[in-house]
């Protein structure tokens, strides 16, 4: 009797459970969530990045070329990446799908070559592997990077992101870290169909078309690029997003800076990339001299107002890029070696803003430094500065060539971390307020406003930071960032892509850069000594933990059924 009200008590609890367990399965139909429970929230994707998926109306279909034998590090940037791309279709369901290919797999040396080149054409980045092995070491080709495709478009993207100061474990985990912006900005890139438009001011000898061509290619991927002479038209910035003011070399009128700023109180964003001194690098080509005077731009008090101060000197760093300078005595056949230039600082880029995050190193060119300065309402993030050995010295000041050749005393560059780049973000108060007639102020076809909203602009001291080199035997522009003489590439074009994209950024995507993903690595002198411990750890224990139950339960059931046999 006790046996079967038992057995019809264990039937009634079986069925409840299942019961219970499908009507919980039925309201889960109803609700999404994914819980995450790792300590920094990495496979927890972004209110922008969520939004954005949500949004998709077509597949956007991944060819990720991270298939094949690699070193354990590029193991974990495909494992991450699948997890990434897996994480993203729990969003956006079928609308994303993926497959991981090997460019290498071909035996027929030809057959991979054309593959190789196909990938180069479609603008991803070969890697050279050293792989090691028992005979010895090998080189191995690798794309660490994507194509992918949303309709009619197709867009790469590069995975690896290298950084000449980090090391190969540093850059892999940076690269993980970017995994979800990375993706993210790429679908971005193939959603948008209408860009905003953007402008290069005209009219104050700005650079011209030549000289940021590499960039302006590089923007017209997110937004529509245009040269905007202002000449003095109060309307000649309206529809524009954003603006660059890239190295002008004459004074703004103040009707010009007038429309700067009311276009900064409607909304407007505005990357300002000035010389506060001006420099003849021809004089210094030619004659091996030159000389550093304050340039007369007239912007030193609208500047002020926003919360900048830019000083009328020049950075000198030991931390600097190389030029070529001829070492032969006088009637001797030239002999040009590569000296450090220190009016050329490397400057480090802040790791705690998404615009500044994981870049390379960027090199500036008669750099100035900087001040903030305590205007109200107003927060000022630091993006760049100049290294622990640096000063600055006042103009006017003569520049020589020579220079090169005296011996550098690091004592004497005592004045280190010296601003170079600064983000404002707040509430900025025109320049103009309380200056104008009433005539003015009340005009509709002016609209005047002494208030902006919330809004930002960059700050650099130095308009080179935004200027490619220019082929002397073509007349092509080199990349953005490439060095002609050391063949050395800098982060200068990711570095003012970021500028923009967080100034034109009104979702916050671009916030994803600055998540964090701690970099655990095993102690391999530890591991050595410990590795038989180890291996019986998790070979031994796991087995003598179910051999232990197993007896535990053995004996229970003898104890509790044994009397009744």
């Amino acid at each position: 009797m006790v046996k079967g009200n038992n057995r019809k008590r264990d039937l009634t609890q079986l069925g409840l459970s299942m019961v219970l367990i499908l009507l919980l399965n039925y309201l889960g139909s109803f609700f999404f969530h994914r819980f995450d429970l790792t300590s920094e929230k990495r496979y927890t994707l972004s209110e922008a990045t969520r939004t954005m998926l949500k949004d998709l109306d077509d597949v956007v279909y991944f060819k990720v070329y991270l298939e094949g034998e690699f070193p354990a590090g590029f193991k974990r940037l495909a494992s991450e990446t699948k997890e990434m791309l897996d994480e993203f279709r729990a969003y956006a369901g079928d609308n994303i799908e993926y497959e991981f290919i090997n460019p290498s797999a071909s035996e027929d040396q030809k057959t991979r070559k054309d593959i190789y080149k196909q990938l180069n054409d479609h603008g991803l980045q070969a890697t050279n592997l050293e792989v090691k092995e028992e005979s010895g070491t090998s080189q191995q080709i690798i794309f660490p990077g994507a194509l992918i495709t949303y309709k009619t478009r197709e867009v790469p993207m590069q995975l690896l992101k290298t950084n000449m100061m980090a090391s190969a474990a540093d850059q892999l985990n940076n690269s993980v870290q970017g995994l979800e912006y990375e993706i993210s900005n790429s679908i971005r890139k193939l959603q948008s169909l209408r860009k905003p438009q953007v402008a290069f001011t005209e009219g104050h000898y700005e650079l011209d078309s030549l000289e940021v061509a590499d960039i302006s290619q590089a923007l017209g991927e997110y937004y529509d690029v245009k040269r905007v002479p202002m000449l003095e038209q109060i309307h000649s910035l309206e529809g524009f997003r954003a603006v660059i003011v890239a190295k002008p070399d004459s004074a703004f009128s103040e009707r010009d800076k007038f429309i700067l700023d009311q276009f900064i109180m409607k909304g407007g964003r505005v990357l300002w990339l000035i010389d506060p001194v001006n420099t003849n690098t021809d004089s210094l080509k030619l004659m091996g001299f030159t000389l550093g005077l304050n340039g007369q731009l007239n912007l030193d008090d609208q500047l002020y107002k926003y919360g900048v101060r830019l000083n009328n000197n020049l950075c000198l760093d030991v931390q600097s890029a190389y030029i070529p300078v001829n070492k032969a005595f006088a009637g001797q056949q030239p002999r040009f070696e590569m000296s450090p230039w220190l009016f050329f600082p490397v400057v480090a880029p802040s790791p705690k803003h998404p615009v500044s995050k994981n870049l390379d190193m960027i090199k500036l060119e008669f750099a100035s430094t900087l001040d903030t300065v305590g205007t109200k309402n107003i927060k000022k993030t630091v993006l760049l500065n100049t290294s622990r050995y640096s000063k600055a010295i006042n103009t006017p000041v003569r520049i020589a060539l020579a220079m090169v050749n005296m011996k550098v005393d690091e004592r004497r560059f005592d004045d280190p971390n010296r601003i170079t780049a600064v983000l404002l973000e707040g509430t900025f108060e025109s320049l103009f307020k309380n200056r104008l007639n009433s005539a003015m102020t009340e005009s509709k076809e002016i609209g005047f406003k002494e208030n902006s909203g919330p809004n930002r602009m960059i700050v650099v001291s130095d308009g080179d930071i935004i200027r490619n080199e220019i082929q002397a035997s073509t007349g092509m522009p080199y990349p953005l960032g490439y060095d002609m003489y050391s063949r050395q590439m800098y982060g200068n074009k990711n570095f003012i892509l970021n500028c923009m994209n967080y100034l034109c950024d009104d979702s916050g995507l671009i916030s994803v850069r600055s998540r964090e993903l701690s970099l655990r690595v095993l102690d391999r002198k530890k591991l050595a000594h410990e590795k038989n411990k180890w291996m019986l750890m998790n070979t031994a224990l796991p087995a003598g933990v179910v051999l232990l139950f197993g007896l535990m339960q053995f004996y229970y059931r003898r104890k509790k059924y044994g009397s009744g046999v």
